[in-house]
């Protein structure tokens, strides 16, 4: 039991962080406009959106690989457009 404590936690943390994107979406600019200079608030959203997805599926043990298989990808993706918007 205590080795699918740490995943859900981190779960419920990145969904929280995403919902926290549609309830302050302000402070999240800065950091969004890094990686995604142009529509800013939309990015904002978007990745609000996706991080409360990741973070659900992590939660959930049955849907825990497939997050964690999403949490790659998404970081690949913040990776390559921060990598790019310099």
């Amino acid at each position: 039991m205590a080795s699918s404590t740490a995943p859900t936690v981190l779960g419920i943390g990145l969904a929280a962080t995403g919902a926290a994107h549609f309830v302050a979406p302000d402070a999240f600019a800065g950091i969004t406009s890094a990686a995604f200079p142009k529509d800013v608030r939309t990015w904002t959203y978007r990745n609000g959106a996706t991080e409360l997805a990741v973070g659900t599926a992590i939660a959930i043990p049955q849907t825990r690989k497939l997050g964690f298989v999403a949490l790659a990808g998404y970081v690949g993706f913040l990776g390559y457009r921060a990598y790019t918007a310099r």
